[in-house]
């Protein structure tokens, strides 16, 4: 967490025209909507499943701007994409699951886990190379994540069963298709 209060404890409302860093006064901003006794209603009531349909609907609003080549409003359909990450990482702070900064240390150490010719020691030299051993490294992150849960490891494990259903058949074609499919 970037202070001391838990993620859960709402900031005063001059802290959060104080905060340094942008991040910083959004996680504030954040936790007072969330919070139980001067929150916002409509925020206090969203759920993990309450607020995942606009999770997704900005998702594809940050499609559509790249689409477009709207430079603007990407900036801006990624700052309310962000909003998504930083509500979720909320909600599940107040259930003491996890909090934001838990949720970028994890992608972090994905991406250095996942990039080990950048930092690591090993050498890959083209794209094709690259994308050659990031699915070898989710196959054994598939395997890892199998042998912890007790069952088999597949190529379709980490394939969302909520994508849209031709996005899904892509999906499940590629993945085919690298198995020999």
């Amino acid at each position: 967490m970037t202070d001391s209060r838990s993620s859960s404890e709402p900031p005063p409302a001059d802290e959060i025209a104080a905060a340094a860093r942008p991040i910083d006064r959004l996680l504030a901003i954040m936790r007072r909507l969330r919070d139980p006794e001067r929150g916002c209603p409509w925020d206090i009531e969203q759920d993990f499943s309450t607020i995942a349909p606009y999770t997704i609907e900005e998702a594809y609003e940050v499609a559509d701007a790249i689409a477009r080549g709207d430079v603007e409003d990407l900036r801006t359909e990624l700052g309310d994409l962000l909003l998504q990450v930083v509500f979720h990482a909320q909600m599940a702070a107040e259930r003491g699951l996890f909090d934001f900064e838990a949720v970028a240390a994890a992608a972090a150490e994905k991406m250095i886990r996942r990039h080990p010719h950048i930092f690591g020691d090993a050498r890959i030299d083209t794209a094709e190379a690259q994308r050659r051993s990031w699915e070898e490294l989710k196959a054994a992150e598939r395997e890892r994540k199998a042998a912890r849960t007790g069952g088999r490891p597949s190529a379709l494990d980490d394939l969302p069963r909520s994508l849209p259903a031709l996005m899904r058949a892509l999906k499940l074609q590629e993945r085919a298709a690298r198995v020999g499919f």
